[in-house]
C-alpha cells in the first residue's frame, strides 16, 4: 500500500514539473516573435489550404490551453491568445491542432480508433471512480464490483496510450510542414518543437499515472482475501 502512494506521490510530482515546464516553453516562445507576421489564424489557414483542406474553418474561443480540433463540425478552434498571436508558440500549437485535421482527412486511423472510444470513456470515466470505491469497500464480499470498476477504468487507460500515436503524430506533421514550407527561421522553429516536445510529455505523463492507478487497484483485487 505504502508503495502505491510513493509511486503516485512521484508520478503526481513528475506531472507538475513537467507542466511547469510546458508553461514556462511557451512563455518563452510567446515573446519569439515570427519574421514572416502571420498569426495563428493565418498558419492554420494555410496549412489546411496546402494540404487541400478547404472544409475546415478555423475560429477563435475563449480561454486558455482550449485549442482542439473537433472531427464532428470540422473547426480548428484555437484560444484568442494563439488565433491572433503572431509567435513561435502560436504558431506551434495552430500547426499541431491542423495536423489532427489532417489526420482526420487522410483516415488516420489512430486518430479513428481514439474516436471510435470517445463514448465509451464518456460513460466508463463517470461510473469507474464510484465503481472503484464501493468495490474496495466490498471487495472481500463482493469481489466482482471492484474487477467491474477496473475494466471501466481500463477503458480510460486505453484512451490515454491510444491518444499518445495521436498527439505526437500530430506534432511530426506539424513541423514537418513548418519546415517543408519555410514558414519559420530556424530559431523560430526550434522554438515550435520545443513547445511541442514539452506539450507532447504531459500525455506520456498523464498515461503513465493512469497505468500505475490501474494496476494498484488490480493488486488490491488479485491479493483481497
Amino acid at each position: 500500500m505504502m508503495g502505491a502512494y510513493i509511486i503516485g506521490g512521484l508520478i503526481a510530482l513528475l506531472g507538475g514539473i513537467v507542466q511547469k515546464r510546458l508553461k514556462s516553453k511557451f512563455a518563452k516562445y510567446s515573446k519569439l516573435q515570427l519574421q514572416n507576421g502571420l498569426s495563428g489564424k493565418e498558419i492554420a489557414e494555410k496549412m489546411l489550404a496546402d494540404n487541400n483542406i478547404y472544409d475546415v474553418k478555423v475560429i477563435s474561443v475563449k480561454g486558455r490551453l482550449t485549442d482542439h480540433y473537433n472531427p464532428k463540425d470540422k473547426t480548428v478552434n484555437l484560444s484568442e491568445v494563439v488565433y491572433n498571436q503572431t509567435n513561435a508558440s502560436a504558431a506551434a500549437v495552430a500547426a499541431h491542432e491542423c495536423g489532427h485535421a489532417i489526420q482526420h482527412a487522410v483516415g488516420y486511423s489512430w486518430l479513428q480508433l481514439r474516436s471510435k472510444l470517445v463514448p465509451t470513456v464518456n460513460i466508463s470515466s463517470r461510473m469507474a471512480q464510484f465503481v472503484l470505491i464501493g468495490g474496495i469497500f466490498l471487495v472481500n464480499s463482493f469481489p466482482q464490483l471492484l474487477l467491474a470498476g477496473i475494466v471501466l477504468f481500463g477503458a480510460t487507460v486505453l484512451f490515454s496510450f491510444v491518444t499518445l500515436p495521436v498527439e505526437y503524430d500530430a506534432s511530426n506533421r506539424a513541423l514537418a510542414w513548418l519546415e517543408n514550407k519555410n514558414m519559420l527561421t530556424q530559431e523560430e522553429h526550434n522554438g515550435a518543437k520545443d513547445a511541442l516536445k514539452w506539450a507532447a510529455r504531459t500525455y506520456v505523463v498523464a498515461a503513465i499515472g493512469a497505468l500505475s492507478t490501474l494496476l494498484y487497484y488490480v493488486m488490491i483485487y488479485m491479493n483481497r482475501r
